[in-house]
C-alpha cells in the first residue's frame, strides 16, 4: 500500500506536489517563531516536529495523528520526570524507564499500531536532565500541534471529490483497455500468446477510491467539502459504487476467459487423438479448431464494455445495455451448455449492476 501511495504521489503534476510542500513549510516555521516569541527556548525544535510527523498525504487525518502525538508526548514526559525523581540516572533507572515507556506505547496504541512517541519523548527527556526542559517540551509540542490542526487544513486544502473523480477516470481508462484485449483474445477463440499482465490492485482500486472519499469527507471539521461543478459530485458516489460492484464480476470474466482459451486447444488435441481423427471436428468447434462459444463472446464483451464505460463517465447507458443484453440472450440460445453459462456469468452480473445503476428504485 505504501508503494502504491508513493507512486501515486510521484505521478502528480508539479503544482499538486508543491502545495503539500508549502503547507509543510508554513506549519513547521510558524510554531518556531511563536515559541521564540513566547520565550520557551532559544531553539524550539520540538515545535516544528509535529508538522513533519503529522502532515502526510491525507491531511484530513491530521487531527487524529495530532491527538496521538500529544498523548504520547505527555505520557513520555510524565514517565521520565517520575523515574528521574525517584531514581538516580543510571542503568536501573534507564531500564525502568524503557519498560514503562514500552508499556505506555501499547496502552496508547491505535488500530494495533503502538504510539512510539511515548518511548521517544521519554528517552529525550531522560537524556536531557535540564531544569525546565520537560515543561518547555510540552509547550512547544502543544504549539506545533495547534498550528498543524488549525492552520494545516486551511492551507491549499485538497479536494477529495476531484481526487476521487481523477482516480475513477484512470480506472475507467485502464479497464477499457483491458476489456478490449480480453475481447480480442475471445475473438481469436484460442490462446493468442501470454495473457496480459493483470495486477489484482486494478480490481481493488474502486474500493480504495470509495473508502478514501468517505474517510476524507468525514474528517472535514473546519471546511465544507468542495464539490465538482455542474452537479458532477452528485453522480460520483454512484459511479464509484458501480465500479466497485462490477470489479469482481469482471475479474471473474477475465480469469474464466483466460482459462477457457488456454485450455481449449489442449482439450481438443487430446480429444481428437483419443477419438482417432486428427481431421475430425469436435462439437461446438469452429473450422480450424477455434472455440465457437468463446469467439461469440467477443461482441458481447465489447457491448458490455461500451455500456459500462458510458456509465462510469456519467452518461446514459440504457441503449448500450439493451444491446448487450440482446447479445447475451443470443449467445445463451446458441450456446446453452453449462461451461458456456459460466463463461457468461461475469457479464450477466455486470448487466444487473448496470440496470440497478440506471434505476436504483428497482433494487
Amino acid at each position: 500500500m505504501l508503494g502504491s501511495t508513493s507512486a501515486a504521489a510521484l505521478s502528480r503534476p508539479f503544482g499538486e506536489r508543491l502545495a503539500p510542500a508549502a503547507r509543510l513549510l508554513v506549519c513547521a516555521t510558524v510554531p518556531w517563531f511563536v515559541c521564540v516569541w513566547l520565550g520557551t527556548s532559544t531553539a524550539p525544535v520540538p515545535a516544528a516536529l509535529p508538522a513533519v510527523l503529522i502532515l502526510r498525504d491525507d491531511v484530513f487525518a491530521a487531527p487524529r495523528l495530532a491527538l496521538e502525538r500529544l498523548a504520547g508526548v505527555v505520557a513520555g514526559v510524565v514517565l521520565s520526570v517520575l523515574v528521574l525523581h525517584w531514581l538516580p540516572a543510571g542503568s536501573l533507572s534507564f531500564l525502568v524507564l524503557v519498560v514503562c515507556a514500552c508499556a505506555g506505547m501499547y496502552l496508547l496504541s491505535h488500530n494495533g499500531s503502538p504510539n512510539q512517541q511515548v518511548l521517544i519523548t521519554a528517552l529525550v527527556i531522560y537524556a536531557t536532565p535540564v531544569p525546565g526542559y520537560p515543561l518547555a517540551r510540552l509547550e512547544e509540542t502543544a504549539v506545533g500541534i495547534a498550528v498543524v490542526v488549525l492552520l494545516g487544513p486551511l492551507l491549499c486544502p485538497p479536494d477529495p471529490y476531484r481526487e476521487a473523480a481523477s482516480g475513477l477516470e484512470e480506472y475507467r481508462t485502464g479497464l477499457g483497455a483491458l476489456l478490449e484485449r480480453v475481447a480480442a483474445r475471445a475473438a481469436a477463440g484460442r490462446p493468442t500468446g501470454p495473457a496480459p499482465a493483470d495486477p489484482f490492485a486494478r480490481w481493488r482500486r474502486p474500493y480504495e477510491l470509495s473508502a478514501a472519499l468517505d474517510r476524507r469527507t468525514e474528517r472535514l471539521l473546519l471546511l465544507p467539502p468542495r464539490r465538482a461543478p455542474a452537479g458532477a459530485a452528485d453522480t460520483l458516489r454512484p459511479r464509484l459504487r458501480l465500479a466497485a460492484r462490477t470489479a469482481p464480476a469482471l475479474l471473474f470474466l477475465a480469469r474464466e476467459l483466460e482459462i477457457r482459451s488456454s485450455s481449449a486447444d489442449g482439450e481438443r488435441v487430446a480429444g481428437g487423438g483419443e477419438r482417432g481423427g486428427a481431421g475430425e471436428e469436435q462439437p461446438g468447434a469452429a473450422p480450424g479448431g477455434a472455440d465457437e462459444a468463446l469467439r461469440a463472446m467477443a461482441p458481447l464483451i465489447g457491448a458490455t464494455a461500451s455500456a459500462l464505460d458510458a456509465a462510469l463517465r456519467g452518461e446514459d447507458c440504457a441503449q448500450r445495455l439493451r444491446l448487450a443484453r440482446a447479445l447475451e440472450l443470443r449467445h445463451r440460445a446458441a450456446h446453452p451448455g453449462r461451461r458456456d453459462a459460466v463463461l457468461r456469468a461475469g457479464l450477466h452480473l455486470t448487466h444487473e449492476a448496470l440496470a440497478e445503476h440506471l434505476d436504483p428504485a428497482a433494487r
